[in-house]
């Protein structure tokens, strides 16, 4: 199993394998206010150095690589972007775009069959106030050059600090129907726009429309790539969650590649005053477009 390393910078960490750099953690990125500024994960690569990530699309331009992010806590939105107002029917830019300011690194493992890092971050809304203490973890492991596929595992406890109540959901808690996103969101390149949705327990033609708001253990979006040869999958699996709702999923392929494990897709999580909530991820990157055949049996060999 080839080793990875771990290289801290002044504003990110970069991953690296066999000569390519894999991912890149940009823990102070700064950025306009009204695209909530968080830390992120891109460029992702697969192994061959095709990115897997897209950022800042002219479309969404707070959609950054891989996130960890929430859309609606009490009416503020640490996603970034525009909020859906459930009165109106439509979305606005209001003054509720909150920020998440990363704190300091506690852990770290920067060389060896795997490398780590775990954070804590602090989210800040708009007018200033402390609400949420995060701490959490990535995990990138399991290099696999014959099979030319990549794990990282991600997981994260959030505590309200707020002094009150703090109500998690989604633009569809507030009235949009199939608008769950929310949680720890990977936007893929514009080039996968209509690529291959699957998903576990539905047909391999079902598509992305069925995968939608679905309790699925994991779904895989392949597609092709502009400038490099062929194409990649991802391969995401629900995970975990102590917020009580089910876990279900955001996806589209069309018009642009998403992906999320939602938390609070169309139920709200309330967290009382100093109450945490944890949640924890899986997510595959492979350098191919695998069959469906193959990406069924690599789901259920590589479930955590």
């Amino acid at each position: 199993m080839p080793d990875l390393t771990l290289r801290l910078d002044d504003t990110d960490l970069t991953v690296t394998t066999a000569g390519v750099d894999i991912a890149r953690y940009a823990f102070a990125p700064g950025g306009a206010p009204s695209e909530g500024p968080k830390p992120f994960l891109h460029p992702v690569r697969a192994l061959d150095g095709a990115p897997l990530t897209a950022y800042r699309p002219w479309d969404h331009r707070w959609h950054k690589g891989v996130q960890m992010t929430w859309t609606h806590v009490s009416g503020e939105n640490f996603w970034g972007g525009n909020t859906y107002r459930p009165d109106t029917g439509d979305y606005a830019l209001l003054d509720n775009v909150g920020r998440m300011r990363h704190d300091g690194f506690t852990e770290m493992t920067d060389a060896g069959p795997e490398v780590s890092f775990t954070e804590q971050l602090t989210w800040i809304t708009q007018g200033g106030e402390e609400w949420v203490a995060e701490t959490r973890t990535h995990r990138f492991h399991s290099v696999d050059a014959e099979r030319g596929l990549w794990l990282l595992d991600f997981s994260t406890t959030l505590r309200n600090v707020a002094g009150r109540d703090l109500e998690f959901g989604s633009p569809t808690t507030q009235g949009r129907p199939n608008a769950g996103y929310t949680g720890f969101v990977i936007r893929m390149p514009r080039a996968w726009t209509g690529g291959r949705v699957l998903a576990g327990g539905l047909p391999d033609d079902a598509g992305a429309d069925a995968v939608m708001g679905l309790d699925a253990p994991w779904v895989a979006l392949s597609g092709e790539h502009d400038e490099f040869d062929g194409g990649g999958t991802v391969l995401a699996f629900a995970g975990s969650s102590t917020g009580g709702p089910a876990i279900r999923w955001f996806v589209r392929s069309e018009p642009f590649p998403i992906l999320a494990p939602s938390p609070s897709f169309d139920e709200h999580i309330v967290l009382a005053p100093g109450a945490e909530l944890s949640l924890a991820h899986r997510h595959v990157f492979g350098d191919r477009i695998w069959t469906p055949d193959e990406t069924r049996a690599l789901a259920d060999e590589l479930a955590p």
